[in-house]
């Protein structure tokens, strides 16, 4: 029987999308809880709680009843998912994955798929990945394909750009891109030009973006129809800012294309400058300069997701 899995979810885009890639990479259903603690101090004393080995489920709450089982796994992503995610797994007795580093949390799941970049604790049943978990599921991409064909019409080979925005360690400002797009649009003559922006795009940088004569743009705060399948698809060379590891992980995990790194980042030690380095080393990745280069090898991340299965018992 082809039990769904249920994923843990804490509402962040990034982070349930990494659960629905596992499953759907897989070749299993799934369905999504949900879940949100009860006051702030309630993430705290589940820490606490966790480091005791006690399992608390009244610390937080499902956001709408759970749907019913039986389910195969518990998959969860995320520091706000995790005890949940494990405190349910142990409840209902079937197996639970960590998607992430679960820094700070005891990590007694059955397993835990984390990219390398983020330096997790060595322990017996960790996986560690070179990149963010992405679909690798033909079908996923097929489908994106598609739906941009009935969006956009082209005839010439094109190049992708891919936006972020702002967070932690990265900067994103209208001033600072408008050299990265000059120079991308004199180093792409000839092609197409494609372009989307996320939701964590600043609107002056969607202003900027709009200023600009791509074949194709999708700015996130109109259109929230997401053409990176295609994109990673279809075109020969990709530029993507270095503030997203999710948007650069599924750039170098599929399709043809020549990954160039619009580096946005203010700290050259931070998590996402190693990843970055990572991928140069790899020839996966280039920091883009002014010119491209031929950085199109591909990271395969099957290996690692059938062994995640496997030790689940769901493979």
């Amino acid at each position: 029987m082809n039990e769904p899995i249920l994923i843990i979810g804490d509402g962040k885009a990034g982070h349930v999308n990494q659960s629905r890639a596992f499953c759907d990479s897989i070749g299993r259903p799934f369905v999504i809880a949900e879940v949100a603690y009860r006051a702030r101090c309630c993430k705290a004393l589940a820490y606490l709680a966790d480091r005791c080995r006690l399992r608390l489920s009244a610390l937080y709450r499902f956001t709408a009843p759970l749907p019913p089982g039986p389910f195969a796994a518990v998959v969860c992503t995320g520091s706000t998912a995790f005890y949940p995610g494990k405190v349910t797994a142990r409840r209902l007795g079937i197996p639970v994955a960590a998607i992430l580093n679960p820094r700070g949390w005891r990590p007694d799941f059955d397993v835990i798929l984390a990219p390398a970049f983020d330096n997790p604790r060595p322990c017996p049943n960790l996986i560690t990945l070179p990149v963010n978990l992405t679909s690798v599921n033909p079908a996923f991409y097929a489908a994106g394909v598609a739906a941009f064909r009935e969006r956009h019409t082209w005839v010439k080979p094109a190049v992708g750009v891919i936006i972020g925005g702002p967070n932690d360690t990265a900067e994103m400002s209208a001033g600072s891109l408008r050299l990265h797009l000059d120079r991308l649009f004199a180093a792409s003559e000839g092609s197409e030009r494609w372009v989307t922006t996320s939701r964590r795009t600043p609107p002056e940088v969607e202003a900027l973006v709009d200023s600009y004569p791509f074949d194709y743009k999708l700015l996130f705060s109109q259109n929230t129809f997401n053409p990176i399948p295609a994109f990673v698809s279809l075109c020969h060379t990709l530029f993507v800012t270095a503030d997203s590891t999710g948007m650069i992980s599924e750039a170098v995990t599929r399709g043809d294309a020549a990954v160039e790194i619009l580096m946005n980042l203010r700290d050259p030690a931070s998590k996402f400058a190693r990843f970055v380095r990572n991928l140069e080393t790899a020839g996966a990745a280039h920091v883009f300069n002014g010119a491209c280069a031929a950085a199109r090898t591909k990271i395969d991340l099957s290996p690692a997701l059938r062994a995640a299965a496997s030790r689940l018992g769901i493979g």
